[in-house]
């Protein structure tokens, strides 16, 4: 053990004093943290929330006008009423309301209400159809309240209103929370997941390459130290550069980005810790394998992409057909992402995560046994 902690450290000290190894590790991490946190903020979350909308209501839009704010705020919709035109055109979602509203729908000439949405993503087609679901039910009110013989008044909508309805829907949660994770909620988890398993599988196989070509191997071969040992320090300088990649970015996202990581940051801890050894024994074996630096790296970084893509690194993998969630669990990223999902944004406890967490354990240690045996000192 102490031969393999002196190789381990060895190794950890000169990987940090690379530039490649500092650009990758401490700035990246947080140019992606911003971008995709940003880009993400509010996409999917929008879809269960409360998206803000402007309404510009003229002042003589009538008791209609009020009644429609009403059934817009029962939509899921967060009103607001801008005072100038310059106010509401910096909003994404935008209804205006034309003038002599009420007065014109009582007339029974066509009434035109303009919505615009600048958003994107996929709740943009869900707010249009709540907008419309408003309007249309601002409408049966009117026939309805024209049905009974007073007409369309103040009065008569209010009634309308305290009515009890015949048909009702109870809507409430069942089971553990299921909000989308979305901004840096999302993007602080799934970048540190993404860049450890890329800085793993390129700088520690590639140095491992270098050292293999180099002769330095050879040197370490015909040394007192055994076969297990250089391979265990091996596998621990690399365990050290995803303890230091994990901490970095846990820290970088809590202090700039304000990341809430939940009540259970103890097993969120315990689970990234087995995620490293699972992804330095990946890039153990990868080192074992590879022929050349070239071939090291181009395999990390396309191993990387590709499975921070399809396991929900990129974007949340519960907005993805079905069949696309199964299949991610197939995947380490997908089994870090989902653990980490399940403690941070759907709090479904410690225990839920015991799985992932196991299973990373025993495949860190199968790896680990299939890289001893692939090692080669020449």
């Amino acid at each position: 053990m102490r031969d393999a902690l002196f190789i381990a450290r060895k190794d950890l000290s000169h990987r940090l004093r690379t530039r490649e190894t500092i650009l990758w590790m401490f700035f990246m991490p947080i140019i992606f943290f911003y971008f995709i946190g940003t880009v993400t903020g509010g996409t999917y979350s929008s879809m269960t929330g409360r998206p803000r909308i402007a309404v510009m209501m003229p002042k003589d839009a009538g008791f209609l006008g009020e009644q429609l704010v009403r059934r817009l705020d029962e939509q899921g919709l967060q009103v607001d009423r801008p005072a100038t035109e310059a106010e509401f055109a910096e909003y994404y979602r935008r209804l205006r309301v034309p003038a002599a509203f009420t007065d014109s729908v009582l007339a029974g000439r066509q009434v035109i209400l303009l919505w615009a949405n600048d958003s994107e993503g996929l709740s943009r087609d869900f707010e249009r159809i709540r907008v419309g679901r408003a309007v249309y039910t601002l409408l049966a009110d009117v026939i309805a309240a024209s049905e009974t013989g007073q007409g369309p008044s103040p009065a008569s909508l209010a009634a309308l209103n305290a009515m009890p309805r015949m048909l009702r829907v109870a809507v409430e949660p069942a089971g553990e929370r299921r909000r989308i994770p979305s901004g840096f909620e999302h993007a602080v988890p799934g970048i540190m997941t993404m860049f450890t398993l890329l800085v793993m599988t390129t700088g520690g196989s590639v140095l491992l390459v270098i050292e293999r070509r180099q002769g330095m191997l050879r040197r370490l071969a015909a040394t007192p130290m055994s076969r297990r040992s250089i391979v265990g320090g091996k596998w621990l300088g690399m365990l050290g550069m995803g303890v230091v990649q994990i901490g970095f970015a846990m820290l970088a996202g809590t202090v700039l980005f304000r990341m809430d990581w939940g009540p259970d940051l103890p097993m969120i801890l315990a689970l990234m810790l087995a995620y490293g050894a699972m992804m330095a024994s990946l890039g153990l074996l990868l080192g074992c394998l590879a022929r050349t630096e070239n071939q090291a790296a181009g395999i990390g970084v396309l191993a990387a992409n590709v499975l921070g893509a399809l396991g929900g690194c990129w974007w949340p993998i519960e907005i993805t057909p079905g069949w696309m969630q199964k299949f991610s669990l197939f995947l380490p990223t997908g089994w870090a992402m989902n653990a980490l999902h399940k403690l941070i944004s759907f709090r479904a406890g410690a225990a839920s995560a015991l799985p992932h967490l196991v299973g990373m354990i025993l495949v860190a240690a199968l790896v680990l046994a299939a890289s001893r045996r692939a090692f080669r000192f020449e």
